[in-house]
């Protein structure tokens, strides 16, 4: 069985990384936040031996995929963009379609834009939520949801506050966020310098 490769496609107007291993018809898996391709080694070695080749991608601003710098560049038609513009660049006309997180979003914008390309979708972690009477965003909904307390994705909207918070000890900021996502609780010694991060 061979190694998972890495190569660079253009798409949608960047470079764009990509894993892949196996062969046979196409399963593309887009990762959540804050990951990369390295989120799905494991299930591209069984998607691989069950005959499909699978391609995860860094999506863009992450890994070593192009980090356009506008805000704009970001919306969800960009973002489905890419991933229609990497099917297109790996020469196929169908693929299967696997989201986690953040990437189950893109996944199903992928297959509620181009249903033609995408002949099956697998959701993980975030099912499909239509917008509420079509209109309010759902960062608005996020707000009257949680309040005071302040919502990651709430957080991240103001242009500059997250990187100034996280950049002002980016030491703290890395232990916090592998704390937090470890599930692994620090030690009681020493706890106050891995105090998760909040804004």
């Amino acid at each position: 069985m061979e190694q998972i490769t890495h190569r660079f496609i253009e798409t949608n107007g960047i470079g764009m990384h990509i894993a892949e291993r196996g062969k046979g018809p196409l399963v593309v898996l887009t990762h959540g936040f804050p990951e990369l391709w390295y989120s799905w080694r494991y299930q591209m070695v069984a998607l691989a031996k069950a005959g499909f080749h699978a391609v995860a991608p860094d999506q863009r601003g992450y890994g070593q995929t192009h980090c356009p710098g506008s805000i704009e560049a970001y919306d969800i038609f960009q973002l489905t963009g890419d991933i229609v513009g990497l099917v297109n660049a790996l020469g196929e006309d169908r693929a299967v379609i696997i989201g986690h997180d953040w990437g189950s979003v893109v996944a199903y914008h992928c297959a509620l834009f181009r249903p033609d390309l995408f002949r099956a979708i697998v959701l993980l972690s975030v099912p499909f939520l239509p917008r509420v009477g079509g209109k309010i965003p759902p960062t608005e909904i996020m707000k009257k949801i949680y309040g005071e307390e302040v919502f990651y994705q709430v957080y991240f909207q103001e242009p500059g506050k997250a990187e100034a918070d996280m950049e002002a000890d980016i030491r703290k900021t890395m232990l916090s966020t592998l704390f937090s996502l470890s599930g692994s609780a620090p030690p009681l010694a020493g706890r106050e310098r891995y105090q998760l991060f909040r804004p």
